[in-house]
């Protein structure tokens, strides 16, 4: 009460001080548009002093933007609300103007209600924090969460894009999360290799290949994922005996999963490369044909690519008096 009466104070002194020409409502607007200002100002200024104090108290970064983006928001509120005091407006003005609003934000705007709701959703469910790497599965999306609002995520790319999704869209879809609490990443390679080959070759060469990739994790203590512990260095198995060949598995670990891609290419030149300096042959498809007395007849035909050979020219001489060139 006591800052709508200093405002009504100076709004009074303006009126005293101007000319008779300018009248009263320019000067309202005047006042009005000089307090949105300030508190615009005004809202920078508080953010800027508490955003320390919020940071210290919320571990979460999304949360404390969330947090200061209300309390940049209240001061605007204000700040408004007293620009409309000096314009005319009552309580029971705003009041019902906020109401109207608030029915066209429902009819009108309600995807964007809903973007807010899944918002909160994701504030409190954690699946994702500013800085993590993850995956949107369906579009295929990969890349690190820059900012987390009420209404939209958005994702910083690995190809140097931005994409904004919204939060009522994002809650619908399967996300992977490569950094939640540990940024170390298992990836794994198939490939086949025949049943003359040295298993036991293919198996050390393929673990020395991926031991020799700088990003992978050469070794170490054992890697704890929930009650389940896993070897830190790589290690490959049996994992199927298939018709052409025997399929073997290749596990290993990275210290950044944003670089699997060229990590599994290099692992895959580096078996390739060693492969072909031991006794082990990778395995493609044979296919032998056995013909025997069950087998039916089979009409072949082979065209003989090379050409005939010349015949030798014979002329006879045909005359009453001749000799046959045979004799």
């Amino acid at each position: 009460m006591r800052g709508l009466a200093n405002v009504s104070a100076v709004e009074s002194e303006l009126e005293a001080v101007l000319p008779d020409i300018v009248p009263e409502l320019a000067v309202q607007l005047a006042l009005a548009a000089a307090v949105v200002v300030i508190g615009w100002y005004l809202s920078k200024v508080v953010v800027r002093v508490t955003g320390r104090t919020v940071a210290q108290r919320i571990e979460r970064p999304s949360v404390t933007r969330t947090v200061l983006r209300g309390v940049r928001v209240s001061v605007l509120l204000v700040s408004v609300g007293i620009a409309a005091s000096i314009l005319g407006f009552g309580g029971v003005e705003i009041l019902l103007s906020v109401t109207v609003i608030s029915a066209v934000i429902a009819i009108v705007l309600a995807p964007l209600v809903g973007s807010f709701i899944n918002g909160l959703f994701v504030l409190a469910d954690r699946p994702y924090e500013i800085g993590d790497m993850i995956e949107v599965v369906d579009e295929g999306h990969v890349g690190f969460v820059e900012d987390i609002t009420i209404r939209y995520t958005k994702i910083f790319t690995l190809q140097n894009t931005f994409i904004v999704i919204p939060n009522s869209e994002i809650q619908q879809r399967d996300v992977v999360n490569y950094s939640a609490e540990d940024e170390r990443t298992r990836l794994s390679i198939s490939f086949e290799v025949t049943y003359s080959s040295d298993l036991e070759a293919a198996k050390q060469q393929a673990e020395r290949a991926a031991r020799s990739v700088e990003a992978v994790i050469s070794g170490g203590p054992d890697i704890r994922i929930g009650s389940a512990r896993y070897a830190a260095a790589p290690v490959c198995t049996i994992e199927e005996y298939d018709d052409d060949g025997i399929i073997l598995e290749l596990y290993f670990w990275l210290n950044q999963p944003y670089k699997r891609t060229i990590t599994r290419s290099l692992v895959h030149e580096g078996i390739s490369e060693r492969f072909a300096d031991s006794d082990v042959e990778f395995a493609y498809p044979h296919r032998h044909h056995v013909f025997d007395e069950t087998s039916g007849v089979a009409r072949v035909a082979v065209d003989d690519p090379r050409p005939d050979p010349p015949r030798p020219e014979q002329s006879v001489e045909a005359s009453d008096g001749g000799t046959d060139p045979r004799e």
